[in-house]
């Protein structure tokens, strides 16, 4: 919907500029889609006058011209040749920008100085659809050195709002007038409906109506006698061009007016074309041809309303009059009819012949009835003020079931508790009144009354809605929930089970399957040692062979196939996870086995064990476990036993990763080095915490600090992390580890290691005397628990 900005002032006094007006209404919720301001990119084009005109010396079609911008004469070039001495035409100045967004700037023309440009219709963007020929001639008393933008009215703005399906009251100037008085708080008028019926004739005796189906909800008409068909006015003109609509004359602009600015479609009849004085609304025959105001013939069916003088269809029921009744020009007598209709079938048919008009976009959304009198009580009172006839004295109004205002009460309070707000019920009530919602307080509840124009107001939550959005949602305190990852249906460690292949993809890992029953020879290809619990499996009865005789008790064997698999292939790097079952046997065979979820990870060719552990940080980090440790792993005869790691939680051992062991590597036929992650993730999902906390950006700013220690080179930097972390306590906001250091200007069996401590008080800003506390605290602490120097 495009609303002229200049237009709606009519309305109501608008204190703001129109790009702040755009973005109040938006907050309210009409939605802003763009801002069009004419003449926006013109910058430095004024009024000047032409004092002298003069040959160039060296260029036959360029001449020489004195010009007087006001405040001075300048010289300006040009190869125009529609002016003369004394006229005023639009001159660009130095570093001024035309229409199109060219800028302008002083130079030399075949040697002389020009320190501008003259501007043509074109030049400012105004020239339309016809040939420019020559310079835009000004009038006589256009004023030397103003601004033309002003002069000629270009700075003019149109806001052009999204209006959804449930407000059809917005598709019009005072619809959008009433949400503008709301949203500024102020007040909107209603434009005069008040006219004098000076012909004595009765439409009642010349024109009855008969409605024959019910997708026509009420139809009304007035005639008007005398009419002189001419242009309309030049403010109407400008009215409707700035909207979109072109301007045809004064009967069928007042049509177009009247449903931009009240909202409610109007038609006006040639009075001369309805020969049988009865207008009956009923269905169109199937194959029943028409020809539409474009002058195109339509193939109708029965879904399609018609309106008809007798059994002659004139116009398709709220999309498109009939050439056969248009305004003519010597039209003396004209019909006005207002009408209403059922949107669904105004959409379904308009949407059938590919037309959208006007009146079917307001129609189609099931506007109010009872908007159809007020529109015409304006189109009357414009032909009374315009001079363009006589109204006739009564109105057609065939009305066979009317809408009524509805009636809500509300409690204030359930509103506050709705919305979150401490809203007084005055308040509430100013803004409902502010939208044409009478309100009337009685103790804690409002008892609001819903005028017809609201299709969308039904239900109290409706009514809070309004109440919000006038009140504003910027002072709505902010409600933080407490969203839980559990889901209808959908066990928690289904949802957590997403989460970790969600991880390990985006890690780059793909995910494989294996069989959850392998051989018994798998415990020697990995190595288990002969009285390990690993060998204790569930036999299966009735085996499909030798290879597939077993539960497997680990998923080591299932991954180290699927990497030996890949090598086989000449895949130069394989990137595997795999999330399965292990089968535990219960001392009481009689039970069935515990089955254990497990996430076995694979990867060879261009890793190495720190993306592995990468990769196991990133999984422990999605599942929110901040506590997990890794210890030296060296006991299991899998993996190499100075490469491997323990993950340990809470003092529990939930898993191991690190370089497989030679050995194995051969025995699967890999000549790279493999390194596997075996993690019990039902052990990870109890420990799992999703919920993300707030954390506010930091209102004090962070100091850091540098360290480099030498320790022994078999401290983990774990353990120096953690002993910072327990010094340093809350102060200590991060740790960051950026140089470990080995060589000759280190004693042999230590090493030099580096760390960035941040530090931040989330109540003050610290000192260097706080940081200084705490940071020897560290170095003492360094020092005593695992015998670090400073260096």
């Amino acid at each position: 919907m495009k609303i002229p900005f200049n237009w709606i002032k009519d309305y109501v006094d608008i204190n703001v500029e129109a790009k702040e007006l755009g973005d109040i209404l938006t907050l309210t919720g009409s939605q802003l889609e763009e801002i069009e301001i004419q003449g926006d990119n013109i910058k430095n084009i004024v009024v000047c006058q032409i004092e002298k005109i003069e040959k160039h010396p060296d260029a036959d079609r360029l001449q020489v011209c004195q010009v007087n911008i006001g405040d001075e004469i300048i010289q300006i070039v040009t190869a125009a040749d529609n002016m003369k001495e004394g006229d005023k035409v639009p001159a660009a100045l130095h570093k001024s920008i035309i229409s199109d967004g060219t800028e302008i700037k002083k130079g030399k023309m075949r040697g002389l100085l020009s320190n501008g440009m003259f501007c043509s219709e074109e030049e400012l963007g105004i020239a339309g659809d016809e040939p420019v020929h020559g310079l835009m001639i000004l009038p006589s008393d256009a004023p030397i050195g103003k601004d033309i933008k002003a002069y000629l009215g270009l700075n003019k703005a149109i806001l052009d709002f999204e209006i959804t399906s449930n407000r059809p009251d917005c598709l019009s100037m005072v619809g959008m007038a009433r949400e503008t008085a709301a949203a500024l708080d102020t007040e909107y008028r209603m434009p005069n409906i008040s006219f004098e019926a000076k012909c004595s004739k009765n439409i009642n005796d010349e024109l009855k109506v008969e409605i024959k189906s019910d997708l026509c909800r009420r139809y009304m008409a007035r005639g008007v006698k005398n009419v002189k068909i001419a242009p309309s006015p030049g403010w109407m003109q400008e009215r409707l061009l700035e909207a979109g609509v072109r301007p045809i004359n004064n009967i069928v602009d007042i049509t177009n007016f009247v449903m931009l600015e009240i909202g409610e479609p109007m038609h006006a009849f040639d009075g001369r074309e309805l020969t049988e004085g009865k207008i009956v609304i009923e269905r169109a025959k199937d194959g029943e041809k028409f020809t539409t105001l474009d002058e195109t013939e339509r193939e109708l069916n029965s879904n399609f309303l018609c309106i008809k003088d007798g059994d002659r269809t004139v116009a398709l029921a709220g999309i498109m009059g009939g050439l056969n009744s248009e305004i003519q020009d010597d039209t003396s007598a004209v019909i006005f009819e207002c009408a209403n209709f059922n949107g669904t079938n105004i959409r379904v048919n308009s949407k059938t012949l590919g037309i959208r008009t006007e009146a079917s976009l307001r129609f189609e959304k099931d506007i109010d009835p009872n908007l159809a009198l007020v529109a015409l009580d304006r189109a009357c009172a414009l032909v009374c003020e315009l001079g363009v006839g006589d109204v006739m004295e009564g109105t057609v109004d065939e009305y066979p079931s009317v809408k009524e205002i509805s009636y809500i009460t509300v409690s204030s309070s359930w509103i506050n508790t709705f919305l979150g707000t401490e809203i007084t019920k005055e308040e509430m009530k100013k803004a409902l009144d502010s939208l044409d919602l009478k309100t009337e307080i009685n103790e804690d509840n409002l008892e609001i009354t819903v005028p017809t124009f609201r299709v969308d107001i039904k239900i109290k939550q409706d009514i809070a809605e309004e109440v919000a959005r006038i009140f504003g949602y910027d002072k709505i305190p902010t409600t933080v929930f407490d969203v839980t990852p559990l889901r209808e249906n959908k066990h928690k460690n289904d949802i957590l089970r997403e989460v970790v292949i969600d991880s390990l993809i985006a890690s780059g890992l793909n995910q494989s399957i294996s069989y959850s029953f392998v051989s018994p020879k798998v415990f020697d290809k990995i190595k288990v040692e002969q009285d390990s619990e690993l060998r204790n499996v569930i036999k299966i009865k009735n085996p499909l062979g030798e290879d597939f005789s077993v539960m497997r008790t680990s998923t080591l064997p299932s991954i180290m196939e699927s990497l030996g698999r890949n090598y086989s292939r000449n895949n130069e790097y394989a990137a595997l996870f795999e999330i399965g079952k292990v089968y535990i046997k219960q001392e009481d065979e009689s039970k069935l086995p515990i089955e254990r979820n497990i996430l076995t990870i694979g990867i060879y060719g261009e890793y190495d064990f720190l993306d592995l552990k990468g990769i196991v940080e990133n999984v422990l980090d999605r599942l929110g476990i901040t506590k997990g440790k890794f210890l030296r792993e060296s006991l299991n005869p899998t993996f190499h036993p100075g490469k491997t790691a323990s993950v340990q939680l809470r003092g529990k051992s939930v898993g191991i990763f690190g370089e497989i062991h030679p050995d194995v590597q051969e025995v699967y036929g890999v000549d790279k080095e493999c390194y596997v992650a075996e993690l019990d993730l039902d052990l990870l999902y109890l420990a799992a915490d999703t919920k993300k906390p707030y954390t506010p950006i930091p209102k004090f700013p962070a100091a850091t600090r540098d360290i480099a220690v030498l320790v022994d080179d078999s401290v983990l930097a774990q353990d120096i992390e953690e002993t910072i972390k327990k010094a340093g306590g809350a102060l200590v906001e991060r740790i960051r580890l950026f140089d470990i250091y080995k060589g000759t200007q280190i004693a042999e069996g230590k090493k030099s290691i580096a760390y960035a401590i941040v530090y931040r008080d989330p109540k003050k800003s610290l000192t260097d005397n706080d940081v200084n506390k705490v940071h020897d605290k560290i170095l003492k602490s360094l020092e005593n628990k695992i015998g670090a120097e400073l260096r």
